[in-house]
């Protein structure tokens, strides 16, 4: 299996983590570069991840008792959609304009940015299989249990493209602006 396969990478090989070297994480916040664009892109990030822990967090109540079904299906159904229909645009804005552009400004990275497309593709894949466990807890064909363990599935590999994306992306927008990304 290939290394770089999102379902079972620990990260982005070294060469790709270059500018993170100049660029560290607990540095990106006081940039100067960081306000606007990466701010913003950032907090996206983040929106996805608060759903996915909301909607575990649901499912964990409804499945201990503390959350009956019929108050966590609304919750499901609104950030279900959401995440999906967010995540879908975020991922056509970056193919289709950020990840050209940015994979232009700094050749070493090419490759990082080949990786991170092919990650958007299996995730087409890994949201049709989390929507169908959604749909199968609000239509009642499924228990919570196996939505939960979908979730949680779903959840860690978009937490391992997310952070990569961040760590390659991040570092060249602070290098070089964020100019041709507007």
């Amino acid at each position: 299996m290939d290394d770089l396969d999102l379902k079972t990478r620990s990260g982005l090989p070294e060469a790709l983590r270059v500018l993170l070297q100049d660029y560290p994480r607990e540095a990106w916040e006081a940039d100067p570069g960081f306000s606007g664009l990466v701010q913003f892109w950032l907090e996206r990030h983040m929106m996805f991840r608060r759903l996915t822990e909301a909607m575990q967090t649901d499912a964990e109540a409804e499945m201990d008792g503390r959350l009956d079904r019929e108050a966590m299906a609304p919750r499901l159904a609104r950030m279900g959609n959401m995440l999906i229909e967010q995540l879908h645009g975020h991922h056509q804005i970056e193919d289709h304009h950020y990840f050209p552009v940015l994979s232009g400004l700094d050749q070493r990275l090419t490759r990082g940015f080949e990786i991170l497309d092919r990650d958007h593709h299996a995730m087409d894949g890994l949201l049709d299989r989390f929507a169908r466990s959604a749909n199968g807890v609000l239509q009642g064909q499924t228990e919570t249990g196996p939505f939960r363990d979908e979730l949680l599935s779903f959840s860690g590999m978009l937490e391992r493209h997310l952070h990569d994306e961040e760590d390659l992306i991040v570092p060249v927008i602070l290098r070089h602006g964020a100019g041709g990304l507007g």
